[in-house]
């Protein structure tokens, strides 16, 4: 089976668009045969690994243990806790063959910035994918900065705004 990770913020709840999309999303790709894996926590971690689950696929949620905000959500049909960031972020990453980034902190873009910057050393053959144009289009602007230089890759990641989109890029 093929897994795709969905990284995204914990702090939206089931009212958010971003919310409502990532479920859309999860439970097409898992309607389609790919796993879903997550952070395994609240907002758009648990929209996505509700999505998975009601399509009856996989849906691997890994966990940390945080102070404040990481639970485990209810809709992980498998899960792993670690004890730190760093070890969960590894996991996160290490049998995706795909990462699909939702809107979300500090925490996506440190996930963000780690895929992308592992597909542009080509240390892994993997799809970055950010979900939500609008939302990343001042992070695309300095992207597109640092591309004029010659110091990234632009084919290193990918920007998608519905499933048919993510399904042709993960299909590339």
């Amino acid at each position: 089976m093929k897994y795709v990770t969905i990284f995204g913020s914990a702090r939206l709840d089931a009212s958010s668009e971003h919310y409502q999309k990532a479920y859309k999303i999860a439970k097409a790709l898992a309607a389609a045969g790919y796993g879903v894996i997550t952070g395994g926590g609240g907002g758009i971690m648990e929209a996505a690994n509700r999505g998975a689950f009601e399509a009856r696929g996989d849906s691997i949620g890994i966990n940390v243990i945080l102070p404040n905000e990481q639970q485990l959500n209810s809709y992980c049909t498998k899960s792993q806790t670690l004890n730190s960031l760093s070890e969960r972020k590894n996991a996160l990453i290490k049998d995706s063959f795909a990462f699909i980034i939702f809107p979300g902190g500090f925490g996506t873009l440190d996930e963000a910035f780690e895929v992308i910057t592992l597909a542009q050393a080509r240390l892994r053959d993997h799809k970055v994918i950010f979900v939500q144009r609008d939302f990343w289009t001042p992070l695309f602007n300095f992207l597109d900065n640092l591309v004029n230089l010659g110091l990234v890759d632009k084919n290193s990641y990918y920007s998608a705004d519905n499933i048919d989109e993510i399904i042709d890029i993960l299909l590339l």
